[in-house]
């Protein structure tokens, strides 16, 4: 027969390999649910249209810009811009897209 004592402690150790499991599972779907909400974020600024006033992101070019914005006159109209391969992210820069000239031309 079993003494008592033995008996709590391996009830508390399951208990606790138990909430230890738990734990775990809650961090792995809580992870994924802000992987997933960063993704759609993400998704949502590529997606959105160009606006007159844009901040470059890490990773991108004047090239990817202009394609992305429709705009393929940015170097022009950016004279603060004396290198076209010299672009950081968090520089600001005038984008007259299609969409834009529009917006103005209504004004």
């Amino acid at each position: 027969m079993r003494e008592p004592s033995t008996t709590v402690a391996d009830t508390a150790s399951w208990y606790c390999a138990i909430i230890l499991l738990g734990l775990v599972l809650f961090a792995t779907v809580r992870e994924s649910s802000l992987a997933d909400a960063a993704a759609l974020r993400r998704n949502q600024l590529v997606d959105k249209p160009c606006d007159e006033i844009y901040v470059v992101r890490e990773g991108e070019t004047l090239h990817t810009i202009s394609e992305k914005c429709d705009d393929p006159f940015i170097v022009e109209r950016n004279p603060h811009i004396h290198d076209p391969d010299d672009v950081f992210p968090g520089l600001v820069i005038k984008i007259i897209s299609p969409s834009n000239s529009r917006k103005l031309l209504r004004q």
